[in-house]
């Protein structure tokens, strides 16, 4: 959630949270993009300032500092800037007259005379809807068609009080305001969840209602006001793989794991109304999203318009292929949303991104991506939307589209946009959409201007900056070894990792010595002699929400497997292959079109239905590869299809980590390393002694869009979600109470009552102020959300795994911060536990400790500012530029606020400050 800049915005936006939710988010910090605020020279007063990175978000109101080294005091009354409480208190002499104000208005739309009728093609009508036509505004035919969604979202919904007729003038007139950096406010109609993010919401609503029944007031009345889908796909791990059996074992796993968690879910689904939970097994959550969640047009109550989804998943902007806006935010963002909050944000720059022609045959659609990815990275979108556009739109399936959306986060853009067209309608019908819902969205964006029809003349549109693409020039390409946009082509990938081996330890260097990287391990893999060397491959997953919703290359990977098959090649045994469909559609047409026993054969089980691999949740490897990895400290490579190959995401024993499309997933299993050059080396020797080159095993294009046609069939659509909520056997074993509360249990090491609303009442403290307060940690720039929120594996010797284990919970059984969400108990001792995580108290020492300043121990972050706040101090946190840069993530900011005694301040350390601090903490 964005804390509006502006008094004015401010004192609506308190307004409104406190008269709707009765202050219920009043103590959640935000996480937002921040915008500039003054400070003065003559007074030691900083503030936080960051246009760029989505950040905590500080107010632009003036703090005077008085300093006494060791600890800081405030001369005045201090309220701190991340507490939507403090956001209420800085608009507390207005806000009584603005209640009173809206008690006796009736909210009225100022835009209710353009309130259109949609008649149907045979009599009728669809419903009606706010016409942009009806405008009359020539500016609104050159607007984008993403700006577009934006202009129709602030039209219904102004009310002049949370969007005015002000707020719709400055998107009207954008191509004049965008370059300001102006704000306004957007309402998404829905709001997407996966697992990992989506328990903490729950469990935030859960103890709003709580709250509700401590004053006094209707429990039930916490309620998402938007609908609200949330997809459990992040919990499978690939514990059993090259396994007929594997979907069912890493199912059992998975439930032994999370049964808590599943359990709370399946809870909440009842409990709450206007929220959808999708089972485990069931699919990624943006694939499902794509088949069978995505509106592009809603009828609600008669009303229609565009769909739009925010999601507390980066990726969230695979829909934005399907024609509908969508991002992702961070899990308090979302939760503001549910409640019928508007988002501010600033009006962005649209990049405008042309296509022509068409790709040459053998090029996928992961080339594409990331070629664009790469392309725009150099180009810089960040806080942008990208709109594509162009006549080579025609030539592109709506699957490619969405795999382009789809990697929106790693070209660092807030969308990557395609319009509707004919090619969104086909895919609508193929993917089981009634011929009445599919003729509603077409006549509905036709007349509101948000269709684009090739067939008529294209009306000049206007962007803030232009990039061109001639598909045609694209040629097959993998990305690596450490970022998603640095590419390479395939014909270069030989000479890169050599270079990558001899080059010094960053983003394309491992720094191996020249006698070294010839080095050959052998060891003996069950009984077999096994051998690896620097690049050999030794996991090779088909997986990620980018890849697996794109028939023509899962085919295509099926294609490869089968030639290969046929051949006499096959996967080295001791290479880990899996492969994880995006939803049940995969499995469907794989086993139609007889590709999945091919697949199987070299090893590429389905293992489950979720994000594995891409996330790392890759499971573990042989302990015979992990030893030989280890001992003779080996470059290990990994092949995925994913999306994100950071190093130590994929896998801890994975050094080098490589993007690829399906199809070169297999290809590179086969061959085993990727330390060769596929146009020169034979990948193997076929079963009549000969080489097999790749051309022997790469499908045409003909050959792939044959076996589309004749095996993706609307009826798999159809099917598959028709039963999607009847879940499976274990989760509709799950026993759950029917209650409006939830049961808390203070045993459970998953899902625990947090302590945000605890003792409210109907009326905000009064303010605050901060005296002698120690410094619990002192950081430099760029300390982003990765290094402050809990996330990966909890390290044995941490307090959140000394929590556990006091607890009765086995190492074995600790699961990830990310699956304890839920817990605040176990979160607050991960925040700041990042392991390279940089504190100027430590004197270089890197690491999540600190030093108690009383004693001069050095500590655990938690166990200091336990003790600190045991003895009754105030605490506060010093940082440089860009905290709280990067994801947004809810933990960010709640993990913080629960460390400290009363608050945390992170302070942007301007130049005439340093000496300062340099004095206070040298």
């Amino acid at each position: 959630m964005y804390i509006p800049s502006s008094s004015a915005s401010r004192a609506r936006f308190a307004s409104s949270t406190l008269s709707k939710f009765s202050s219920s988010f009043s103590f959640l910090p935000a996480l937002s993009k921040t915008t500039p605020s003054a400070y003065s020279s003559s007074q030691s007063c900083v503030s936080f300032v960051n246009q760029k990175y989505r950040s905590l978000s500080f107010s632009s109101a003036l703090r005077t500092v008085r300093c006494s080294a060791p600890r800081w005091s405030h001369g005045v009354n201090w309220r701190s800037p991340v507490s939507l409480r403090a956001q209420s208190r800085i608009a507390a002499p207005v806000l009584e007259r603005f209640q009173r104000k809206i008690a006796s208005m009736a909210p009225e739309n100022a835009f209710k005379g353009i309130l259109t009728s949609l008649p149907k093609p045979g009599g009728g009508e669809f419903g009606k809807f706010f016409s942009l036509p009806a405008l009359n505004d020539p500016r609104i035919d050159r607007l984008p068609y993403s700006i577009r969604i934006l202009l129709e979202s602030a039209i219904r919904n102004c009310d002049n009080f949370q969007v005015t007729k002000d707020d719709v003038e400055k998107i009207i007139d954008w191509e004049n305001t965008s370059p300001k950096q102006v704000e306004i406010p957007f309402k998404p109609a829905r709001v997407l969840l996966q697992d990992f993010t989506g328990v903490p919401a729950v469990v935030d609503l859960a103890c709003m209602r709580d709250a509700m029944k401590n004053l006094n007031s209707d429990p039930k009345k916490i309620n998402p006001l938007v609908p609200v889908d949330l997809v459990v796909d992040h919990s499978v791990q690939v514990d059993v793989a090259r396994s007929e059996n594997a979907v069912q074992a890493n199912m059992e796993f998975e439930f032994q794991r999370n049964q808590e968690r599943f359990a709370f879910l399946k809870w909440g689904s009842s409990a709450f109304h206007n929220m959808l939970v999708v089972p485990p097994g069931s699919g990624i959550v943006h694939q499902v999203n794509l088949e069978y969640l995505g509106r592009v047009v809603f009828n609600t109550d008669g009303i229609l318009y565009p769909d739009s989804v925010v999601g507390t998943d980066s990726h969230t902007t695979m829909i934005d292929g399907l024609g509908v806006a969508g991002w992702g935010v961070g899990g308090i963002e979302a939760e503001a949303a549910m409640l019928g909050q508007p988002m501010s944000m600033v009006l962005p720059g649209v990049v405008g991104f042309k296509l022509t022609g068409k790709l040459r045959d053998g090029v996928t659609a992961t080339d594409l991506v990331l070629t664009v990815t790469q392309m725009l990275r150099k180009h810089g979108v960040v806080g942008k939307f990208v709109e594509f556009y162009g006549e080579g739109m025609g030539q592109l399936p709506l699957a490619d589209r969405a795999t382009i959306a789809n990697m929106s986060p790693e070209y660092g853009a807030t969308m990557g946009f395609f319009p509707v067209d004919h090619v969104t309608l086909q895919y609508l019908k193929l993917t089981g959409r009634s011929d009445e819902t599919v003729s509603m969205i077409e006549e509905y964006l036709r007349a509101n201007k948000m269709f684009v029809d090739y067939n008529e003349p294209e009306q000049e549109r206007s962007y803030s900056s232009y990039l061109q693409l001639d598909l045609a020039d694209v040629e097959p390409c993998i990305s690596g070894p450490k970022r998603p946009h640095d590419r390479v082509p395939l014909k270069d990938m030989k000479a890169d990792w050599h270079a990558c081996l001899e080059n010094q330890v960053g983003f394309k260097g491992f720094a191996v010595p020249k006698q070294e990287q010839d080095k050959v391990a052998k060891f003996s893999f069950h009984g077999q002699p096994a051998e690896l060397k620097h690049g050999s491959v030794v996991i090779a997953a088909i997986t990620s929400c980018t890849n697996t919703s794109n028939p023509s290359v899962m085919l295509g990977a099926g294609l490869v497997a089968k030639k290969a098959c046929e051949l006499g090649l096959e996967v080295k045994p001791w290479v880990k292959t899996s492969l994880a469909p995006g939803s049940g559609v995969v499995t469907k047409y794989l086993q139609q079109s007889g590709l999945q026993k091919y697949l199987n054969q070299q090893g590429f089980h389905i293992v489950g239905y979720g994000c594995t691999t891409c996330i790392g949740n890759s499971g573990d490897l042989d302990e015979s590869v992990a030893t030989a990895i280890t001992e003779n400290d080996i470059v290990a490579a990994a092949v995925l299809s994913g999306n994100r190959n950071f190093e130590g995401r994929v896998h801890p024993l994975t050094r080098a980590n490589y993007l690829a499309s399906p199809p070169l997933v297999v290809a590179y299993a086969l061959a085993g390393t990727v330390d060769i050059d596929f146009e020169k080396e034979p990948i193997g020797t076929g079963k009549d002694g000969k080489g097999v080159y790749f051309k022997d095993i790469w499908p045409s294009n003909e050959e792939i869009a044959e076996v589309v046609q004749s095996s993706v069939l609307p009826d798999m659509f159809k099917s598959t979600y028709e039963a999607i909520t009847k879940g499976n056997p274990m989760w509709n074993q799950l026993s759950v109470p029917t209650s409006t509360l939830y049961s808390w249990d203070p045993n459970s090491t998953y899902i625990h009552e947090p302590p945000y609303f605890k003792n409210m009442t109907m009326e905000p403290p009064g303010p605050h102020g901060v005296k002698d307060a120690y410094c619990l940690l002192n950081f430099g720039d760029s300390i982003t959300t990765d290094h402050i929120s809990p996330a990966g594996s909890i390290h044995k010797d941490s307090p959140a795994a000394k929590y556990l284990l006091e607890r009765g919970v086995d190492r074995k059984d600790f699961n990830s911060y990310g699956s304890r969400r839920g817990n605040d108990e176990v979160m607050a001792r991960g925040t700041f536990a990042n392991i390279r995580i940089v504190n100027k108290l430590l004197n270089g020492e890197v690491g999540p400790k600190t030093v108690h300043i009383p004693t001069g121990e050095k500590l655990y972050v938690f166990d200091a500012a336990m003790r600190y706040k045991a003895a009754g101090h105030e605490t506060i946190v010093l940082a440089g530029a860009e905290y709280g840069s990067g994801s947004s993530r809810d933990w960010a900011a709640k993990g913080p606020m629960l460390l400290v005694s009363s608050l945390t301040l992170a302070i942007g350390i301007f130049p005439f400050l340093e000496p300062v601090l340099c004095c206070l903490f040298p």
